[in-house]
């Protein structure tokens, strides 16, 4: 009879798969919560404190929280993936920039479309911009932007 007396530890199991799902996808809204409040805050300095045009004001906020928002989703979201590189960088970017159009469109077309420009409506219209940009933006970020690291799976 044999005794192993070394002291390796057994790994800890991984979380089951809907488990981490559901943590990602809390972390995602926290991250993307944050991004939505300087989304929304400077949209409202732009267009109703600086009376900047609505376009310019609903596409520099979003611009401004997409660069916030990398850091957040990089460092907190899916900071269990690969390692930061120029090829996720540019694949944020640019799916965040698609993220943008889709906003920017769907912001126009209740703005100047339907009317919806006052400081209610046009707050309500910019947040659901967010919310329906934001459901395309998990699904490339989780799958192509921040991948998991085959190293570390």
């Amino acid at each position: 009879m044999t005794v192993n007396l070394s002291r390796e530890r057994a790994a800890a199991p991984a979380a089951p798969p809907v488990k981490r799902v559901v943590l990602e996808v809390a972390n995602f809204a926290l991250v993307g919560g944050s991004g939505v409040a300087v989304n929304l805050l400077v949209f409202n300095v732009l267009l109703h404190g600086l009376h900047r045009a609505a376009m310019v004001a609903t596409v520099a906020a979003s611009l401004i929280a997409m660069g916030t928002n990398y850091l957040g989703f990089r460092y907190v979201t899916y900071r269990d993936r690969a390692s930061r590189t120029r090829r996720q960088i540019t694949l944020f970017f640019v799916f965040s920039g698609i993220g943008v159009a889709m906003e920017s469109g769907l912001f126009y077309v209740g703005y100047h479309g339907l009317g919806l420009a006052g400081p209610f409506e046009s707050n309500a219209l910019k947040a659901t911009s967010i919310v329906l940009a934001s459901a395309f933006r998990f699904l490339v970020y989780r799958t192509w932007v921040f991948q998991h690291d085959a190293h570390r799976a």
